[in-house]
């Protein structure tokens, strides 16, 4: 089988495409042709070892994925060769095989497409776990989305909507903004062209978000912290610009303020029934029409290095997806 292999810590344009033995599921394990691998930003980072987690060298990135199961190991009784399945792994997405513990396996709901499903463990995961979980977020709140034309801020602004608040979607085209739009977005902001303060204040008739929903980090936090309602919570998910903001403690103390941190992935670990619990309502919701993942780009397994670098560069909407068996 053909798999993305990350030999040395480096730019996405050193990763290579290598000839691998097919795979063979251990106690507890899944293997699973591949069908489709999401690529998220933390794939971006985790190959030129600037993410939390660091595997040993060689490895193949890549850690959401949906497939069809090749066979199972001893023990497995969840699922058998045949069955059209979603998984999330710590790394081997992008392969045309993959392995995947049987606790990180849940079976498609029919009638699901193989990007779509590809396209829903992480960002879709982690904003569930930021906004309904870490945020509480009510309806009839206000949320402010950053960075909310990349696939974990289109996953919150449409989980904000389906949970009665109303969404802010901040970012940095109009072409982005009206993407957010399209899912659900009650009000936008560019905050290239924009005073993000002046937008943020005119946009809530001066009260504030009652939850920030931050991917970007940056220059964008602090003037997001300075605009936000009494008892606001402000939920750090990432820091997509590079910069992890500095602000000053005394904005949370005279607002009353959260700073809110979130860590999917921990949480998965930690928590793996509550994680499952929120899959199966992000699954619902899925049913109902009330998420759907944007898909922007599929990419063929030789272009993950462009997949990669379109993402690390702005350019993808949404989400994007590596397709193993092109």
């Amino acid at each position: 089988m053909k798999a993305i292999v990350c030999k040395a810590w480096g730019l996405p344009d050193t990763l290579v495409v290598e000839e691998l033995p097919d795979l063979t599921p251990g106690p507890g394990q899944v293997a699973i042709d591949v069908k489709a691998a999401g690529v998220n930003f933390p794939d971006v980072l985790i190959i030129q070892n600037k993410y939390q987690s660091r595997p040993e060298l060689p490895f193949t990135p890549g850690s959401e994925l949906a497939g069809i199961v090749r066979s199972v190991g001893e023990g497995v009784t969840q699922v058998k060769p045949g069955d059209k399945v979603i998984a999330f792994i710590g790394n081997g997405a992008f392969a045309q095989q993959a392995l995947a513990p049987v606790a990180g396996v849940i079976p498609m709901p029919p009638g699901m497409d193989f990007d779509t499903a590809a396209a829903i463990t992480l960002t879709y995961g982690t904003s569930h776990h930021a906004v309904v979980d870490r945020a509480q977020l009510k309806a009839g709140e206000t949320m402010l989305v950053l960075g909310a034309a990349g696939g974990v801020g289109l996953a919150a602004i449409e989980i904000g909507k389906a949970l009665g608040a109303r969404v802010i979607a901040a970012a940095s085209t109009d072409e982005k903004l009206a993407i957010c739009k399209a899912h659900g977005a009650d009000a936008t902001i560019n905050y290239s062209t924009q005073d993000l303060r002046e937008a943020i204040k005119a946009a809530t008739d001066g009260k504030g978000p009652d939850v920030v929903y931050d991917p970007v980090g940056g220059i964008y936090a602090e003037p997001a912290v300075r605009s936000m309602a009494w008892r606001g919570r402000y939920l750090v998910i990432g820091f997509a610009n590079g910069e992890i903001p500095k602000l000053p403690w005394n904005l949370l103390l005279l607002k009353g303020l959260s700073l809110v941190g979130v860590f999917w992935g921990e949480f998965v670990r930690r928590e793996p029934k509550a994680n499952a619990a929120a899959m199966r309502e992000l699954i619902g919701w899925l049913a109902e029409g009330k998420i759907k993942p944007h898909i922007s780009g599929r990419y063929a397994l030789a272009d993950t290095p462009k997949a990669l670098n379109d993402l690390a560069d702005r350019k993808v909407t949404g989400k994007v997806v590596i397709q193993p068996e092109k």
